[in-house]
């Protein structure tokens, strides 16, 4: 029962840190490039590939600060 718990803290840190990258990062977009940057398949490729890659390396951070912090044990 507590690997669940683990991998439920793991996939709402992915999710939380994917939701806030998300609205970081397409507000830039739209400022640095404008609105219809998104609106190409390609663009759209590398903005939610680049979305993916930096959840997963938040998401693996936050859970080895949580194990150096012995907050959780896996």
């Amino acid at each position: 029962m507590d690997k669940i718990w683990i991998v439920i803290i793991t996939i709402l840190v992915f999710l939380l840190v994917g939701f806030v990258s998300y609205r970081i990062m397409k507000s830039y977009v739209h400022e640095a490039y404008g609105k219809k940057w998104l609106t190409l398949w390609g663009n759209k490729v590398y903005f939610w590939q680049s979305l993916i890659f930096i959840s997963m390396a938040g998401t693996v951070l936050f859970m080895y600060i949580l194990k150096w912090g012995i907050v959780l044990a896996f």
